[in-house]
């Protein structure tokens, strides 16, 4: 491949929050990879995530404005059918500038008017669905894909007669993708190099506690106000967010003292065996050291855990239409994880459950080789082909 005819023109769509822009680059890196002459290129907004991180890794990218599909009777119903097809239009000059051959979604404000522009000008479709439920925008776009890639069974989505959907997980970042190759290479050297890295003890267990960029709140209580029995048996990386260092070295220093405590960061040493930072940028180190991860199930923790074969307590999300436990169930009924609801993960269930599950080794080896079993490993490759096939 590489001359003009035989190079393909891709236009992926998708963006708003870093849960639907990292498969986007993922599976659009997997493209160029395959072939460094296609010409790709992204259709976004410039009020999400990939107004940065898609020129950031190379890509063209084109911006139209957002179009959320009105949930309730008032203004923005009746303008709606408006902005509506201006966007539409907006991406079929888009699509004909770029001589698009195929479209990819990825769900988002974005990729509504892609899916319905690109039907009309009759260019195949291929969507990839990350959620256990799917959004408004791929519910859509499923009405004339061509192809369905899924992280999960039974999303709420079906293929049109012709189509076809498969189960083919989420196209994982390069960080998550290269530690998972030197894990199955060997994950005890990865594990010691991470340590390394990070500063920490190699020959203890280590447990990871994360509820993403902006934290959580209640399992940043819970874990902290058990520290003095969590530190019996184990060492704990502890990733606050944003703004909430403060409060979790004041649980914690006030439950096992301040010697306990130690600030992490790439190749800093401490003493203490408590670990707090408020983002890690390099999280594959904390990863790769964590015998257990204690977290939120948003899809991508969840996909990513399971790709590196991590057992994790999952505590989904309190909120919303219980995405979060849909992300994690699949998970749980494999054995790769457990599910717990926030109001129930206390410091005594920590007790009760968590110290029981460390000190059984057995367990915990069991538990992470069915994440492994369940996760995937090779998705944004799989998407590649599955795009190429309909150029």
């Amino acid at each position: 491949m590489g001359t003009e005819e035989e190079k393909i023109r891709v236009v992926l769509a998708g963006g708003g929050t870093a849960g639907h822009v990292n498969p986007l680059l993922s599976v659009a890196r997997a493209l160029r990879q395959r072939n460094p002459h296609d010409q790709i290129s992204v259709i976004g907004t410039a009020a999400g995530l990939e107004h940065e991180l898609v020129p950031q890794a190379g890509f063209d990218l084109d911006t139209i404005e957002k179009v959320p599909f009105p949930r309730s009777l008032n203004l923005a119903l009746f303008s709606f059918p408006f902005r509506w097809m201006r966007e539409v239009r907006k991406v079929k000059r888009i699509l004909r500038e770029r001589r698009a051959q195929v479209v990819v979604g990825f769900g988002g404000y974005a990729s509504a008017p892609v899916y319905r522009a690109a039907h009309l000008m009759h260019i195949p479709i291929v969507i990839h669905e990350q959620n256990a439920k799917a959004g408004m925008a791929n519910k859509l776009g499923a009405r004339w894909a061509d192809f369905i890639g899924t992280v999960y069974e039974n999303t709420g989505l079906q293929a049109r007669k012709g189509a076809s959907i498969e189960r083919v997980g989420l196209p994982l970042r390069p960080t998550i993708s290269e530690l998972a190759n030197r894990i199955e290479d060997n994950a005890k050297l990865a594990r010691i190099e991470a340590s390394s890295a990070l500063g920490i003890d190699t020959s203890r267990p280590l447990i990871l506690v994360t509820g993403g960029s902006l934290g959580a709140v209640s399992l940043n209580q819970s874990v902290a106000k058990s520290a003095p029995e969590l530190l019996k048996y184990v060492q704990v990386i502890h990733l606050t967010g944003k703004g909430k260092g403060s409060e979790v070295r004041s649980i914690v220093e006030s439950e096992v003292g301040k010697t306990a405590v130690n600030s992490l960061g790439i190749g800093k040493t401490g003493q203490g065996d408590y670990h707090i930072v408020e983002y890690l940028e390099r999280i594959d180190l904390a990863f790769a050291c964590a015998d257990l991860v204690i977290c939120r199930s948003g899809a991508g923790t969840v996909s990513e855990l399971t790709a590196l074969g991590i057992p994790a307590i999952y505590v989904p999300l309190p909120i919303g239409n219980g995405e979060q436990r849909f992300n994690a169930q699949p998970v749980v009924d494999a054995h790769g994880g457990i599910l717990v609801e926030d109001d129930v993960f206390t410091p005594s269930w920590i007790t009760q459950h968590v110290i029981p599950l460390l000190q059984n080794h057995r367990d915990l080896q069991d538990m992470g080789k069915a994440a492994w079993a369940y996760g995937t490993r090779d998705a944004a490759e799989t998407m590649a082909v599955r795009v190429e096939s309909f150029a």
